[in-house]
């Protein structure tokens, strides 16, 4: 089904709506909260959540694309089920990609003053319009889908330490443009 007829299902507050999304986007979904969480239970409670969410968001919102607000908001369900659940645990893991990017994004304490979250998204956003198609494709899958760097590299016919050397040379690409754009100080 296309996106604007699911839209228009949950306007009408219809019960298929959520069954329509589900069909379309589902498996996509409960993989990005697998990925995240490590553990299928917790990445399942996410979907039914992440679809309260957007029964509760639709209408009024009226996304495009659907696709991605979907994964957006499973996306960052379950990065508060992630931390949660390691903050209770005390789980150490370090291999969890927010953790691996997290030398080169800023946090409060490193953001030049006056550089809002709006200006910061705006600036992420050039340095991803200027990755090539690969690049973009690697770095997106990893950091916002939480693929597995096997995963990547056998969707994109490469090898594991290509998919590796990549991400490292992009994360270096991306400190150096936070600091010329003045955001890393």
């Amino acid at each position: 089904m296309e996106d604007e007829k699911i839209i228009e299902l949950f306007f009408a507050r219809s019960n298929d709506a959520v069954m329509e999304l589900d069909r379309k986007y589902g498996m996509s979904m409960i993989k990005v909260a697998k990925n995240i969480l490590k553990n299928s239970e917790d990445a399942q409670e996410c979907l039914n959540d992440a679809y309260l969410g957007i029964w509760r968001a639709i209408p009024p919102a009226r996304p495009s694309p659907l696709s991605a607000f979907v994964h957006k908001i499973i996306r960052n369900i379950a990065i508060k089920r992630y931390r949660k659940n390691t903050a209770q645990m005390r789980d150490e893991r370090q291999n969890i990609s927010l953790e691996e990017i997290a030398d080169v994004l800023p946090d409060n304490s490193d953001i030049s003053d006056g550089t809002e979250n709006s200006e910061l998204t705006e600036i992420i956003n050039g340095f991803l319009s200027s990755l090539d198609k690969t690049n973009l494709y690697i770095f997106m899958r990893k950091y916002w889908y939480f693929d597995s760097v096997t995963d990547i590299a056998k969707r994109i016919d490469m090898t594991d330490a290509s998919v590796y050397l990549r991400l490292d040379r992009m994360k270096k690409r991306l400190y150096k443009h936070l600091v010329e754009k003045g955001v890393m100080k």
